[in-house]
């Protein structure tokens, strides 16, 4: 993969995928590394408020609109097919890791985020698992974590990637 490399955060909907990423985001930023983050969605969304400015352009037939603050920039584009996480990259500007929730069948390597109740039907890839993160039983010779472990899975991710 060109451009920074990339984890994926797997596992099923309410498992804590998100609530773990918070956390790594946080440590790995402590730790000085720019962090960009894709999440992925199956269904359709809408970043946009009704009767905003940028909604009406969109309704008006923009095929991509753009809002431009002095500190944030936000571009809601139109696509023919869904992005692959390679494509999406170039798009998040300088960052060192990109931490991507979802995308269970990419070939990214994975770290799957196992519900209260302990993993016993993984979702991710088998041959991209890299470890397993959960409070409850895991039956794995893949490296495991707890749900308060972010440094240690920081610390794993940096190794596994060789960041410096």
């Amino acid at each position: 993969m060109s451009g920074p490399p990339g984890i994926c955060i797997v596992g099923s909907s309410n498992a804590g995928k998100t609530t773990f990423l918070e956390k790594l985001i946080a440590e790995l930023t402590r730790r000085g590394y720019r962090v960009g983050t894709i999440k992925h969605h199956y269904g359709d969304f809408e970043m946009d408020k009704p009767g905003k400015d940028t909604w009406r352009h969109a309704r008006a037939g923009a095929r991509a609109v753009c809002l431009s603050a002095p500190r944030k920039i936000a571009v809601i584009r139109q696509v023919e097919e869904e992005l692959s996480p390679e494509q999406i990259v170039p798009l998040l500007g300088p960052v060192d890791i990109v931490l991507a929730e979802g995308y269970k069948k990419v070939d990214w390597p994975q770290i799957e985020i196992c519900p209260p109740d302990g993993c016993r039907a993984l979702v991710g890839r088998k041959d991209r698992l890299i470890a397993l993160v959960g409070d409850g039983p895991m039956e794995t010779q893949l490296p495991c974590f707890g749900t308060d472990e972010a440094g240690a899975v920081a610390d794993l991710i940096v190794g596994f990637l060789d960041l410096k």
